[in-house]
């Protein structure tokens, strides 16, 4: 049986990659038209994935790169936005 759960149940989660690291925290839900269509994830600075982001606090995540939320949030590894290397001159 499906189990819904509210937004506001959410907020707060951690967030996991679905290689079992630990991505961050749950902000925020970004709705449009009533439906969830992203989520403000605050980055946790204590995991290799934090180096990523650099000076950023959070990320935006899409809402179907969300694999799964119960207890925590699983996303997609594949939805975090990699670092492209600076060119130089």
């Amino acid at each position: 049986m499906l189990k819904i759960k509210k937004v506001s149940d959410i907020i707060g989660l951690k967030v996991f990659t679905d290689n079992g690291e630990v991505f961050g925290e749950v902000e925020e839900a970004n709705l449009v038209e009533n439906k969830v269509d992203s989520w403000r994830i605050r980055i946790n600075r204590n995991t290799n994935l934090a180096s990523t982001f650099g000076s950023a606090k959070g990320v935006i995540i899409p809402h179907n790169f969300v694999k799964a939320i119960g207890d925590v949030v699983i996303i997609n590894k594949t939805a975090i936005p990699t670092r492209e290397p600076e060119e130089t001159e």
